[in-house]
Formats: structure tokens, sequence, C-alpha cells
């Protein structure tokens, strides 16, 4: 039965969770940005010598164990952010500017642990854990992953994963079905005018009082573009112009991100941030130049995965979110979802004075491990039934 294979595998988690920790803190320590996580791969490839790892996306790496027939493939994030770590801990990041403030060295540790759980299981399914890179750019490692054929040649029937999230309640589990997190777009615009002197503001088209009424307008441009019933979102990340007070420059450019939910809002705020752009500049004696790069997809979770993931959970006696978690956050585990039924669970780690995920301080701790490594094992049992039916 399906609670007597997740009992046997937490039982195995238990067993291996110190060894876990251990290389939880030994990728912690020695973090790598997005294209250059090979290090984090091999550390985790050198922990795991009974799997024949093979190359994917680069610098990510797959295997697969267990039996013949349809699998499951088990995603862990490999790459950490260029943010300096200010933990204080031990084993805090040795990289200066990088360091794992997204969980992925947790994601990492509990796929470690499912995986050597597995070792003693008679498993129903086949396993595929990919070790993938670039989760936090655009565009993302899952892309790269899903066009290389891996999940076909491995006959890859669902894919599942987890992701720590302090914006959940400590110790709970959210696995909500449907879409749960945003579809991902970054956007540049410039305008360009006639540079000047300060003094002569009339001679000159000043492309930054051109470019302040556009970020204005982008604060407000889902409200008259998508129904409020649906959640989207328009950020001005950053801003740059100009080289001195005294002169007007002749270009100045902002940049961004969309976050939206459904395709078709998708599709209208990128033409409405087109017309904004263009239209105000025009409207100034400047032009506008607008690049909007396509990340990844709203995160769907299969409603059957979804259930009986949940149904699995709670028979153990682990909190499950009655309202689950949905954000405008994205992750680019939602490409999986297109080419097979997935299913993202949020662990919940609580938040303390505000700290949360891409933050100098975020540091899970070892219970937010295991549960991540129980709710991983519960996700594969689940996906087992589905590619078995």
């Amino acid at each position: 039965m399906s609670s007597d294979l997740l009992n046997a595998f937490v039982a195995g988690i238990d067993a291996v969770l110190p060894d876990a920790a251990s290389l939880r803190r030994a990728i912690h320590a020695d973090p790598h940005l997005g294209g250059d996580e090979g290090d984090t791969r091999d550390a985790f490839i050198a922990a795991t010598p009974w799997l024949d790892w093979q190359p994917v996306a680069e610098t990510g790496a797959h295997a697969r164990s267990g039996p013949e027939g349809p699998a499951v493939g088990l995603r862990a994030e490999l790459d950490a952010l260029p943010i300096t770590e200010a933990t204080g801990v031990e084993w805090a990041s040795q990289r200066r500017g990088i360091m794992h403030a997204c969980g992925h060295d947790v994601h990492l540790a509990a796929l470690w642990a499912v995986l050597a759980a597995a070792r003693d299981l008679d498993l129903p399914s086949p396993m595929v854990p990919i070790l993938q890179p670039r989760e936090e750019l655009n565009p993302p490692g899952a892309t790269d992953v899903v066009t290389s054929g891996v999940l076909e040649d491995a006959d890859v029937r669902a894919m599942v994963g987890v992701h720590v999230q302090p914006a959940v309640e400590r110790g709970m589990v959210s696995t909500g079905a449907g879409a749960v997190n945003a579809a991902f777009d970054g956007y540049e615009i410039t305008v360009t005018g006639r540079g000047g002197h300060g003094a002569y503001p009339h001679a000159a088209i000043d492309p930054i009082t051109v470019l302040a009424a556009i970020v204005m307008g982008l604060a407000g441009i889902t409200q008259r573009t998508v129904d409020p019933i649906n959640p989207a979102v328009v950020s001005v990340g950053s801003i740059r112009g100009g080289t001195a007070p005294n002169i007007i420059a002749e270009t100045a450019t902002c940049s961004g991100t969309i976050r939206t939910f459904q395709e078709s809002d998708r599709v209208a705020v990128h033409d409405a941030i087109t017309r904004l752009a263009e239209g105000t500049a025009l409207a100034r004696g400047a032009s506008a130049t607008i690049t909007i790069t396509r990340g990844g997809r709203a995160l769907v979770n299969d409603p059957l995965l979804s259930q009986a993931a949940d149904d699995l959970l709670l028979g153990m006696g682990v909190p499950v979110a009655a309202e689950p978690f949905r954000s405008c956050g994205s992750d680019d585990f939602s490409e999986y979802g297109e080419v097979v039924p997935s299913l993202m669970s949020f662990i919940g780690t609580g938040s303390v004075n505000g700290i949360g995920l891409h933050h100098a301080q975020f540091l899970p701790g070892r219970d937010a491990l295991r549960l991540s490594a129980v709710a991983l094992a519960a996700n594969y049992v689940a996906a087992s039934g589905l590619v078995r039916a």
C-alpha cells in the first residue's frame, strides 16, 4: 500500500538525516551562481556513487534508479543567488556575494535523503532525479532540460518537487491543485531623447522625464488591463540614466518583471506595456524601444497528484494547509508541467522578523530539511500511483 511505502521512506529518511544535513551544509558553504553550478553538481554526484549520472542542460545531471517502466522525475535546483550572506553560522557561504538564499541547498539535501532511503526499498516505479541548473535565471534551466529529450528518453510520466516557503506556517505542507505560482517575464524599456545642457532643457528632449512618466504608468497598468479577479503584477526593478547633474542624457532605461497567472492576461499586459511606452515617448517627442523576454509559465499542480499527496501526508499526521499557498512568485518547475503532470509542494518554514526568500539571513533549519524530504517522498509515492495506473 502507498501509506506503507511512505512509512518506509520516512524511516529511511530519518536514518540518513544526519548525512543529509552534512551535505546541505557543504553545499551551502560553497554556493555557485546559475551557469557555474558544476562544483555543486559534482558534490552531489560524489555523494551518490550508487547512481549512474548523465549530463543535461550544460551544468546539470540526471540519473535513473529502480525497476523498468514509466518513471517519476524528482527535481532539485543547483544554483544560488548573488547575495552576501548575513546568517553568521559556521557553515555560511565562503563565497562573498553568493548565497543559497532560496533554499536550493535544502532541496538538494532532501532529494539526496530520498534517494538514499530508496536504496533499501522495493520501488513501484523508477526514480529519475534531475539536478537542474539556472532556476534563478531567464531563460530558465528547466526549459533546457525539457527540450533535451531527457524526460522522453527516461520515460518520465510525472514530475515532482518541493520548495521551502516562509509564507507557509512552520511544519506545514501546502500542495494546492491548479496554479500556485505565476508566469514570469522580464522587460526592458529604453527611451531615446536628445541630449543637451541642463541649463537649456528647451533645446533637448529629456529621456529621464519621459521614462519617469512611463514608470508611473506601469504602476497602474494591470488595473486597466487584467480582470481584478486574476493576480497580475508589473514591477520596476531598475532605472538607469544620466552621467552628471548638469547634462541631459541621450537615453534612459528601466527594467523589471511581469507576473501573471492567465496566458491571456500575459499577452494583454505585454501589449499594454508596449503601447504605454511607445505612446508616452511619442507624445513627448522621444522614442521608446521595448524588449520583453518570456520566462517560465504559470506553475500548475495536477489535481489528482495534489489530492493523493495530501491524503498520504494527512495519513501520517503531517499538517496540510487547508487553504493552499499561492503567490505571484515564479519557478521554472512550471516547464515540466507543460509536458507531464507535475506537483510542487511548499514546505512551511515560517517567517521571523519578516525574513523570507532571497534575504541575506534566510536559513531554514533541519526540521525543514526533514519535512522537505518527507513531502518529496510523498509526492513520489503519489505520482508512482498515477504513472502505474
